[in-house]
């Protein structure tokens, strides 16, 4: 048997379902132009800047050393780290959870998010996913078994949906509606008055609303994102995912919560509590750590990343390359340079100037025409990478006038 034959035969269908393998081909882009030479700036993924603060690095090691903290910890996460949530989640919207039944701890708010079709839908069911949007929402729903109805997120409209424009047909299939803001990959931001609108529109369909609200602390400009559960009575009929990932430096240790209608979180619970055992208990106490430090001496991981913002936009306004203001995240959603589609952008940017990002259509048919920057790298190499930029912006325009 042959190795092609031999890796489809042990392949499941499902994986072609998932979304775009854009990200696997961004990685062999970027060792090819390593292998060439070429000093890649990896303007692609999105991992955080800075490592945890030393009290939280601190807290990890000491639990680490004690021997009680090596069994299973149990699914729903210890009852320190479920208080410190519903400690921290009440400074921080105002918002009171019961840590017993609202709050669900997580190994990242992936985890949460690829494993909820399968908690509360069946094969042939229906969900709302934004699109543009983050390619793991697709994911969980192949794995499920359940279809994906677009939900359309457009410049002209700041990138809000608009549930008026979803046909009966569809909102009958709809089993939940899955909103994210701010968002990945657009940096788009939502206020209250949006939510109360989406709070409405899912009792109204009787539809489960789901917020990835991940990138709560991290905004810019002096806004502040609300929560979808500071809408009365959103928890009839919400659940809201937050990572300790990006703004809490946390990405490695996998940490994260889901809080709100207890009802669904039992059900995601029960699904966990098959496949997992729950969050290591010393991360947990890390995590703790980070959210007492948060609500007592803040230092907002916003500051640094609206600093290069700044920075990157500005030199690249420079260089020639005007870009919409990002409002939140570690990201940037850029328009590609007219004759340019996304890919073919982003292959010949990180062949000949060693800069990689990535292609819009990765997070969906609506995300064709831009690309997503991410502004993880140090000041000095945004600098440096907007530089090369302008040069390949010059040097394609001139390529193109002299085969005019």
């Amino acid at each position: 048997m042959s190795a092609s034959k031999s890796t489809t035969k042990w392949r499941s269908s499902r994986l072609d379902k998932m979304g775009s393998s854009i990200f696997a081909e961004i990685a062999s882009w970027k060792r090819e132009a390593r292998l060439r030479g070429i000093d890649v700036i990896s303007l692609d993924i999105g991992t955080p800047a800075l490592p945890p603060s030393e009290e939280v690095r601190s807290a990890l090691a000491a639990a680490s050393m004690d021997p009680s903290r090596y069994g299973y910890p149990g699914t729903l996460g210890s009852e320190r780290f479920r208080g410190a949530v519903a400690e921290w989640f009440e400074f921080r919207f105002g918002v009171a959870l019961d840590p017993d039944k609202e709050i669900l701890s997580l190994m990242g708010t992936q985890d949460g998010l690829a494993h909820l079709a399968l908690a509360v839908t069946d094969p042939g069911d229906s969900a709302l996913l934004p699109d543009p949007g983050y390619p793991v929402y697709q994911a969980g729903l192949a794995v499920a078994g359940v279809e994906m109805i677009p939900l359309p997120l457009l410049e002209e409209n700041d990138y809000l949906p608009d549930f008026d424009a979803i046909p009966d047909s569809a909102w009958s299939k709809v089993k939940f509606m899955l909103l994210n803001y701010p968002s990945n990959p657009l940096s788009a931001v939502a206020d209250l008055t949006f939510f109360e609108k989406a709070v409405r529109v899912a009792k109204e369909r009787g539809v489960l609303l789901v917020h990835d609200n991940a990138y709560s602390e991290m905004t810019f400009d002096g806004f502040r994102p609300p929560s979808i559960l500071e809408v009365p009575g959103a928890m009839d009929v919400a659940i809201e995912f937050h990572s300790m990932s990006k703004s809490f430096h946390l990405a490695g240790a996998r940490i994260g919560f889901a809080v709100g209608n207890r009802d669904v979180l039992a059900t995601l619970a029960s699904l966990k509590g098959n496949i997992d055992f729950g969050v290591f208990h010393a991360v947990q106490e890390a995590a703790v750590v980070a959210l007492e430090k948060d609500m007592s001496a803040p230092a907002p991981a916003s500051e640094l990343y609206e600093r290069r913002r700044d920075l990157f936009l500005s030199a690249l306004e420079r260089e020639g390359w005007s870009i919409p203001r990002s409002k939140a995240t570690m990201f940037v959603w850029a328009p590609v340079p007219q004759g340019w589609t996304s890919v073919d952008f982003a292959q010949r940017l990180l062949e000949r100037t060693g800069v990689a990002v990535v292609p819009g259509n990765a997070f969906g048919s609506r995300g064709e025409g831009y690309v997503r920057l991410a502004l993880v790298e140090p000041e000095e190499r945004l600098l440096e990478a907007a530089g090369r930029i302008g040069r390949f912006l010059r040097e394609a325009e001139a390529a193109g006038a002299s085969n005019n």
